[in-house]
Order: C-alpha cells, then structure tokens, then sequence
C-alpha cells in the first residue's frame, strides 16, 4: 500500500482521488439534463455533423468541438458521465502544468491552486455533462494550457511555444464568449512575473502580451459583429445600456463576495439547514473523511519558506479581485444573473481562477507560516469536495424525476398523432424547460422518425411563453412554428393536449369535455385559460408499439402508475377498468398526495353503480383538504348528469351530503 509521504511522487493519483470523490460516486446514477436532451437528440437522430450547422446561428465555432466529441462517444448518459469525470481530471493536470510554469519555484503554491480550481464549488454544472463538457470545459482546458505555454515560453526563449499558446488561445476564446474576460489574466500574471519598476514592468508585459492581445482584439470584434449585425439568435445582448456605475458596483461586489468568500463555505448552511437529511450527512460524512486525508497530505507537502511570501500573497489576491470580474463581464454584459445552485452558477466557470488565486492569497497572507494554514487549506478543499457531493445528489433526484415524468407520460400518452403541441404551466423540475423536454419527448414517441422531417412534436409552457412570438395567444388555429436547430415543428394551438404535473402530484391530461375548467379552476390562469384547447382524441391509446422512456428502467407500479392509467381508461370511457385499478391501488395501500386525484376514481365508482364507494372517497378527500369541495362537487353534477337510470336519488343524496346545491 502507498503512504501518504509516497503520494508526493504521484500528485495525479491525488488528484484522480480527489476527483473521484468530489464528482464520481453518484455518477450511475446521473443521466441528461437541461441542453443535453437537445444535442443527444441531434447526435442520434441527425449525426455529428449536423452540430456545424446546428451551431452557426449561436456559436459557430463550438460546432467542431461537439463534432469531435459526439463522434467519440454514443448518446448515452452513462458514457458522457464517465467522459465529464476526466475531462475534470484533465483539468486538474492542465491546472498544475500550468502553475507549475507560472511559479516553478513555488511547488506548493501550484499543488494548492490546483486542488482549488478542481473543486471549485460555486460552478455546479459538472453533471450536465453533454453540454458543459462541450461548451465550458474543454474550451477551458485549452485557455489553461495557453496560460502554461506562454509562460513556458517566456522562460524557455523558445517562440515555438508562443505559437502553441497563441493557438490554445483561440481554441480557448472563439468557441464561447465565457470565456472573454480572462484574457486579462494572462496580462495580470505577465506583470506579477517581471521584475523592476512599474512603469518598466509594464512595459515587459506589454511586448509579451501583444501577440494575445491581437487575438483578444479579433475576439472582441467578431463578438461585436457577430451578436449586433451578425446572424446570432439567442440572447438579446441589450443589458449594457441600461449599466449603470451603481448597478455595475454592486454586481461587481455580488461577483466578489460569491467567487471570492460565500461559495467556498456554502455547503455549511445547505448541509445544517437541512439535517438530518441523508445528503446532508452523507455530505458533511465526505468532507470528514476528506479532511482526515488532506491534513497528513498537505503536511508532508510543506516546504521552506520562500523569500517575499507576503508580497506573493498580496500579489494572488490582487491578480484574483481583477480576475473575478473579468469572469463576470460576459454574463454581467448579456444581463444575466450570477445565481449560485442554479444553472446559472454555469457563468462561475470563468471566474475559477480567479476565486481560486484570490481566496489562496487570502489564506497565505492571514495564516502565514502558520500550522494552522495546512488546516486551512485542507478544510477548504474537503468543502469543496462535499459541495459537488452535495450537487451531485441533487443531480441524481433530478434524474430520478425525470423518469417519473416519463414514465407517466408513456403510461397515460402511449402514442401521439404527429404535429402536436403539447402544453403545460411548469414542470416541477429544476434543470429541463420546456425546449429540453422536447427533445426526448420527440424521441419517445418517434424514435423511427426521418432524420429531415419536421419534428413532430413540441412541448410549451404557458406560463413562459404565452404572448411571445411563440405562442401568442390561445385563440383556436393559431399557427404554431418553432425552429428547432436544424428542424423545425409546423402545429397549431388547435392540434394541442394540455397537461400538467404538480409538485409531488401526477399527470393529468385535460378534457375540457368533462368540465375540467371548472374542476381545475383554482389553478394557474395561464394553464385553466388553456384548457379549452386540450383534445385528447389527438392520444392514441391503443398503439401497436407505446411509448417507452429511453435509458430508464420501468419503475415499481406505484400510484402514479394507477392514476395515469386511469386516465387513459377514462378517456375511452371505459370506467370499469377504472374501478379496477382504483380497487388494486387501495389494496396495495397506495393513495394520493394530491386529493384531487381522487376525482376520477369517485366518478368511476358512481358510474358503475357503487355509489356508497364514490361517498366513502369523497369523504376521505374533504377530510385531507376541504378547498376541493367545489372542484369535487363539478364532479358529482357530472355524475348525476352522466349516471344510470336507477341511481338518480343516491345521487342527489351524495349532492346533499357534500353540500353541492343540486339543482
């Protein structure tokens, strides 16, 4: 067995450990998420190199990356999980290198900095790997390796390696606009490495740094053609007129305080807040027996102080306040929000390093040649290591909703009539819209589907885009088109079902033929106002081959299950088999979180001449929640419309009871 004193001659066994516990222990249980959805789909259905035309109209250069990589490795979640654990391995190497070239005289300092960038934890995207990987990370690798090479440049004399960082440079800058700030950088660490005077020092940085500044010029114009005259078509690039000195300061601040302090202690009240939580324990478990690790680790690492330490450690944070910003200015210039445990914290990428020289400075200049300092260090980066745990786990219960979605899906909706828009209010999901949701949809319901036909269905949230050029309104034959990269849906708001899924609930698909609008009506506006819209004759319920979820097993059949079929026997009126799974689910002791949902069950019962059952569960619905009283008693007024001839003064007794006002 190796020791801890023989781990010194192996740091990339540390940092393949490190990476390994911080990223890769929940990784069976991860899968797609967000923009994945989009691009498995093109690479499935389309191939690899319909990424160069899928990305001319957003960022162009990033087609070839997703070309390289897609022809690699098959859509499958697992395979990209695998791949996104070493490229973040990839990136610690690169890291290392790379200081190892800015400070070779300061090992340490290079060992720390790299454990830092590794685990950073205010970026939380590792799992949405099919697109950060693509997007964020290898592009990143590359600016990494450009920083290493021009440095090894410098010392060397050697212009070859000018030319390979000037190369990595606009692998690193032209794919993504993330990454356009942290040039500046690259000139901060040039002028912290010459010597002498100011004026001199920057006059030293100047002539090595003009080659990249041409390239951060060509950069900055390309930019400014291509999202103001150019043919780019997403965010609309308008925040910075309305910048103000005030807002850019307090933005500014927000960047510091969350790159620099806040996320590196973060997982401290997410863990305490929500004890005794299996994550949280298990999280805080991790950071335990990485600490326990690290102290040992770190100790043996320990070396002579070096001359001027103070000054270095002024000169990390003053080098890591900059550089924060700079990795702020593209998201801060699109108008978008630096919000940490959202898909938002994806803009944290570029202010890696410098939260990471800045918080490393911090550390030496306080603890100095202190013991306590090894401490320090190894407790920052056990947090770390427990924070992407911790965002690891909520990745995993994010995959495990999108199966129940699915599969609810497939068992109410086993087949859809092509050109259908589906809607919905929200999912209640974290990182899928509504556009990630079409994706796999398309591929459930038409994996055999030509590769050039128009997509056959779309999934809109109403509460997003109504009044938008995509859904403008809820008038009958509206038109409805929406480019989808390369393809394209061609529907209209009359070929729609309407759905939706409430937090902890099940699907239910509306007819506005059985009084849904009244039955749902304390529900969002913008989802009851859509209602009348649903036609569930669009759902195919007898396919010769039903929808089936990709990558996901079918789950236990829980109450979910019973509901949605419910549902689809409903829809055929065939209430009998609606009794039957009611009488199972109750067997098995299965009932619902939602009330409501025993709407269907209780229309069932009464249709078939149980009257006394249909009682008996409207009674135990009032009694969880008595707000349902008018949605339940539009349910029993359809009954008494719909009922048999035989039953009429049961029901109008049941109408009574429930305080219903029969007419």
């Amino acid at each position: 067995m190796m020791n801890i004193r023989q781990l010194q001659k192996y740091p990339s066994l540390v940092f393949a450990s490190i990476t390994l516990a911080a990223y890769g222990l929940l990784l069976p249980f991860t899968g797609f998420y967000w923009d994945d959805w989009p691009f498995a789909f093109i690479a499935k259905f389309l191939g690899p190199a319909e990424f160069n035309p899928a990305f001319a109209p957003f960022r162009p250069f990033l087609g070839p990356i997703f070309y390289f990589t897609t022809s690699l490795i098959p859509p499958v979640p697992f395979y990209w999980q695998v791949f996104a654990l070493v490229i973040r391995f990839i990136i610690g190497i690169a890291a290392w290198w790379m200081f190892k070239q800015i400070w070779p005289e300061r090992p340490r300092v290079a060992l720390i900095a790299t454990f830092f960038i590794l685990i950073f934890p205010g970026y939380s995207q590792h799992w949405v790997a099919y697109t950060h990987i693509n997007q964020e990370l290898i592009p990143f690798i590359f600016y990494l390796l450009s920083f290493g090479f021009s440095f090894k440049g410098l010392r060397t004399q050697k212009n070859i390696y000018i030319i390979i960082a000037l190369l990595l440079q606009l692998c690193g800058i032209f794919p993504t606009e993330y990454f356009f700030g942290i040039e500046g950088i690259r000139f901060l660490l040039l002028f912290a490495f010459f010597q002498g005077g100011l004026v001199e020092r920057f006059i030293k940085t100047l002539r090595a740094w003009w080659p990249f500044l041409l390239v951060w010029i060509l950069n900055a114009a390309w930019l400014i053609y291509y999202y103001k005259f150019g043919p780019y078509t997403s965010y609309e690039v308008t925040a910075t007129q309305s910048l103000t000195v005030l807002s850019f300061l307090r933005e500014a601040l927000d960047a510091l305080w969350k790159a620099g302090f806040y996320t590196w202690i973060q997982i401290l009240p997410l863990t305490f807040t929500s004890l005794p939580a299996p994550a949280s324990l298990l999280s805080l478990g991790l950071i335990l027996l990485s600490f326990i690790f690290l102290v040992p680790y770190l100790k043996t690492s320990e070396q002579t102080t070096e001359d001027n330490q103070k000054t270095f450690a002024i000169s990390l944070i003053l080098i890591g306040i900059p550089a924060i910003l700079l990795g702020r200015l593209p998201s801060l210039a699109a108008g978008l929000p630096l919000t940490l445990q959202s898909s938002y914290d994806r803009f944290m990428v570029s202010m890696i390093i410098g939260g990471s020289l800045f918080l490393l400075g911090l550390i030496e200049l306080l603890f100095g040649n202190s013991r306590v300092k090894n401490y320090i260090f190894a407790l920052v980066i056990a947090l770390g290591i427990g924070q992407q745990f911790f965002n690891a786990n909520i990745f995993r219960r994010d995959w495990e909703n999108q199966r129940d979605i699915y599969w609810q899906m497939a068992w109410r909706i086993p087949a859809l009539k092509p050109n259908t828009l589906l809607l919905t209010h929200q999912m209640p999901i974290d990182y899928e819209t509504d556009i990630s949701f079409t994706a796999p949809i398309n591929w459930m319901y038409a994996p055999a589907e030509p590769s050039r036909a128009d997509l056959p269905y779309l999934m809109l949230y109403t509460e997003k885009r109504l009044g938008g050029t995509t859904l403008p309104s809820f008038a009958p034959n509206t038109p409805i088109t929406f480019p989808y990269r390369t393809r394209t849906f061609n529907g209209s708001t009359s070929q729609a079902v309407v759905f939706y899924i409430p937090q902890n609930g099940c699907l239910h698909v509306f007819d506005p033929s059985r009084g849904d609008m009244d039955v749902y009506s304390k529900l969002p506006d913008v989802l009851v106002d859509a209602i009348p819209l649903s036609d569930p004759s669009r759902i195919i319920t007898n396919p010769e081959t039903p929808a089936a979820p990709m990558f996901f097993p079918e789950p236990e059949h829980e109450w979910c299950y019973y509901f949605t079929k419910a549902g689809l026997a409903e829809q055929t009126d065939d209430y009998q088999t609606v009794v039957s799974l009611a009488d199972e689910a109750i067997s098995l002791g299965y009932k619902p979180t939602d009330p409501s949902e025993w709407f269907v069950f209780i229309k069932a019962y009464a249709l078939t001449g149980n009257i006394r059952a249909a009682e008996k569960l409207s009674t135990a619905a009032l009694a969880e929640d008595a707000r349902i009283r008018k949605s339940l008693c539009t349910v029993w007024e359809q009954v008494h419309v719909d009922s048999l001839k035989g039953s009429e003064n049961e029901i109008q007794q049941a109408l009574l009871t429930f305080k219903c006002n029969p007419q």
